[in-house]
């Protein structure tokens, strides 16, 4: 076979520990054909071979972002970014030079926000003080809390409250009317749809289809913006990710691009399970993975929420909240239901994806995956839990001895790099710092570890977030450990633990022949670099599927 590609003069890293280093490699469409030393791999180009001389650059397997909301991401790349804006000064200055940029918008929408950004409580009459004259509103970095103005809860009928289902939440004020603070996706769905944006938000907010069926200008918008989530991923060196976020539509979107020949990754895409739904949904599961089961593009999962986030209060704990006697939040899937559900995914062999913040949340969670391999026996399930920001001691160890992957941020602990120490200390409170945000601890304990970013949650840099894994400090609490993965670790997490997270193991997790040919290059050699060097490499090339998608 003839190889259409050569990068040699590298250092290669395959993740493989049989033969963990490599200076050359050749690909041939979209495999790769053989790696090993310069001569006998530059010995394998022809004419029309292209070869590039890496100079000593650092080549690794693509990298998998193993949770992230690639639509929602690219539709907020049009959004205006709040992150490091705070103060009600530069917060107005902001919004008010962006809302001049887009006169015509319905809704002028940022991203970044987070409680205490202008120093006093973000109310709606607040935010009427930043614009009063068009619809306005703040979606919290962690993408659980929305703040709106006057004018958008007028436009989206939620000043005077709305029916919700639990764990959704139109805060209301002592004067009957919203205060402006919108708590998980069905209660700010409303705001979103003032921008054109409900049918992507359907997969993370109901798990339902759009009604009517999106029109086909409407599908090229959102393909446009699915198209603008792929190239913002390229950039980064991503050749695989796990869409955490999903319906049938949301698949297609990626089907349509694929058609075109412009889908750029590999990506998986959940059936997005509610609670408002009963069994007979997972056969619209199983109908995505029977229909969406290439090597570039699949299904076969199903993600569930189990509680919401730490800031806005609706993770579920074990103990109440310091200083808020008596709450604890709930479950959205309480314990005997979970194991019935999850007993029947796990029966009819899809994999499960669970995102649980609280202890109790993740407790659940584990209970539920037990309750399945009890019930349907032992197989390579690869069940997982997104986040797991809290875990009581008594359950570290369970996650390896069922085989569950821990799904883990490295940029999600507070002041590790993206997220303030506060609210998140204050609410969680400093006696329970030591379970908190683990990530050396859970994968002593055998769990599989998948590193990712949660994009657009957090930027999805993967090199800022290698940078974040490798020199966040223990949290200054009693018995809090140093949770740090070393260099190695940290890299296998964001390739070969995210392949193996995915089953994609045995197309993505090493590099070796006969293997889908994502790889990404780096400009200077990673092992050398202080941790505080990392994020500062750049992205010299990246291929998938034998495509040279973006270089320096």
């Amino acid at each position: 076979m003839q190889a259409t590609l050569i990068l040699t003069n590298a250092r290669i890293l395959t993740m493989d520990p049989a033969r963990p280093r490599a200076s050359a490699i050749a690909l041939a469409g979209d495999r790769i054909l053989a790696l090993g030393a310069r001569a006998p791999i530059e010995a394998l180009a022809g004419p029309g071979t292209e070869v590039i001389d890496c100079k000593g650059a650092t080549l690794l397997p693509g990298f998998v972002e193993s949770h992230v909301h690639l639509v929602l991401g690219g539709a907020e790349l049009q959004h205006l970014p709040l992150g490091g804006v705070q103060g009600m000064e530069a917060v107005t200055a902001a919004f008010r030079a962006f809302g001049a940029k887009h006169p015509d918008r319905p809704i002028l929408m940022a991203q970044g926000g987070f409680h205490t950004m202008l120093g006093k409580p973000m109310t709606r009459q607040v935010l009427d003080g930043i614009v009063a004259d068009r619809p306005l509103a703040i979606m919290a970095a962690d993408h659980h809390t929305v703040w709106a103005n006057t004018a958008a809860l007028q436009a989206a009928d939620l000043l005077h409250g709305a029916p919700m289902p639990a764990g959704h939440e139109v805060v209301m004020g002592p004067d009957g009317t919203a205060t402006g603070e919108l708590l998980e996706f069905e209660a700010f769905s409303p705001i979103m749809a003032l921008g054109g944006e409900l049918r992507i938000n359907l997969g993370i907010a109901t798990g339902e289809e759009p009604v009517p069926a999106p029109t086909a200008a409407e599908q090229a918008i959102d393909r446009a913006k699915t198209a603008a989530g792929l190239a913002h991923c390229a950039r980064h060196g991503i050749t695989s990710m796990v869409n955490m976020d999903g319906n049938r539509y949301t698949i297609e979107l990626l089907r349509g691009l694929q058609s075109e020949g412009k889908l750029t990754a590999r990506v998986k895409v959940p059936f997005h399970f509610k609670p408002h739904m009963d069994l007979s949904a997972l056969d619209r599961a199983e109908e995505m993975q029977a229909d969406f089961n290439d090597e570039w593009l699949s299904s076969g999962f199903v993600k569930m929420f189990m509680d919401g986030v730490m800031d806005s209060r609706t993770a579920f704990m074990l103990n109440d909240y310091p200083e808020v006697p008596g709450h604890r939040s709930v479950a959205l899937f309480p314990g005997a239901e979970f194991n019935r559900i999850a007993t029947e995914i796990d029966r009819r062999g899809l994999q499960i994806a669970v995102h649980a913040i609280g202890d109790a949340a993740v407790r659940t969670t584990i209970d539920g995956y037990d309750a399945a391999r009890k019930a349907n026996g032992p197989r390579d399930s690869r069940h997982r839990i997104e986040h797991i920001e809290l875990i009581d001691p008594a359950d570290i160890s369970r996650l390896g001895t069922l085989g569950i992957v821990a799904s883990v941020q490295p940029p999600h602990a507070p002041g590790a790099m993206d997220f303030a120490l506060e609210p998140t200390i204050h609410t969680l409170g400093l006696s329970r710092l030591k379970d908190a945000y683990l990530a050396r601890t859970l994968a002593e304990a055998g769990a599989p570890i998948a590193y990712s970013s949660d994009w657009p949650v957090t930027d999805v840099s993967v090199l800022r977030g290698i940078q974040c894994a490798v020199t966040r400090l223990p949290f200054a609490a009693e018995g809090a450990e140093d949770q740090r993965l070393s260099l190695m670790e940290t890299l296998h997490a964001y390739t070969a633990g995210g392949a193996f997270a995915a089953h994609w193991d045995r197309l993505t997790g090493t590099l070796r022949p006969g293997m889908a040919a994502d790889v990404v290059v780096l400009s200077g050699d990673i092992e050398s670099c202080g941790a505080g060097e990392i994020a500062r490499l750049d992205i010299a090339l990246t291929v998938a599927g034998g495509r040279i998608t973006w270089r320096a």
